[in-house]
């Protein structure tokens, strides 16, 4: 059982232009206070065959870390273009938000974001040079999540016993083939009452 759990992701800004910051609220629910704060990071894929061209977009700490239901808001840098191959620019790439703790990934949570230009004309015929201030993306609001168990600083509140240490997550950087792992639903009704933490 994990001391963290996320109850809900709101993005502020989807669709949006490819060139404009990730804007999103993140709501999660915490069962036991932390010694330690929550990493948090974006990351941008663009090659699922290829984690050399994984891009982290913006990274943050939130702490120190209440009991209960708390949210942060999370503002990310859009990919560079440059560092994308022109071929993968247009269509399906995934969006990684991950949390860790002490260094340990416990969730990993994935979207598809869809990248075409803001006109059919442009999409039936597009130029031979991408043209990015007129690329817009969607994300797809059905995120895939994958948590892990990690050693927490407690066992959770329902448990007598110290909570079973599980491999922590590896330390590189996830690709898209991750968002092929294990599913599971995120409750999209949070509790109306949280915490601001930064």
């Amino acid at each position: 059982m994990s001391i963290v759990t996320i109850r809900n992701v709101e993005f502020f800004n989807n669709p949006a232009r490819f060139s404009d910051p990730y804007k999103f609220r993140v709501i999660f629910e915490c069962i036991a206070p932390l010694k330690e704060d929550l990493e948090w990071k974006l990351i941008y894929v663009s090659s699922p065959g290829n984690e050399e061209l994984d891009q982290e977009l913006d990274d943050c700490l939130v702490g120190p870390v209440p009991v209960g239901t708390n949210s942060f808001d999370f503002e990310g840098i859009p990919p560079d273009p440059s560092k994308i191959p022109p071929e993968d620019v247009m269509g399906v790439a995934a969006l990684i938000l991950t949390g860790s703790y002490k260094d340990q990934e416990f969730v990993r949570v994935g979207y598809y974001q869809n990248t075409e230009y803001d006109n059919e004309e442009m999409k039936e015929n597009p130029p031979s040079k991408i043209m990015f201030d007129r690329l817009v993306r969607d994300m797809n609001t059905n995120p895939r999540v994958t948590r892990f168990q990690i050693r927490w600083d407690v066992s959770p509140p329902s448990q007598g016993h110290l909570a079973a240490a599980g491999a922590a997550a590896s330390a590189a950087v996830p690709s898209a083939d991750d968002l092929d792992g294990p599913e599971e639903d995120i409750e999209m009704n949070p509790p109306p009452k949280t915490n601001g933490v930064s």
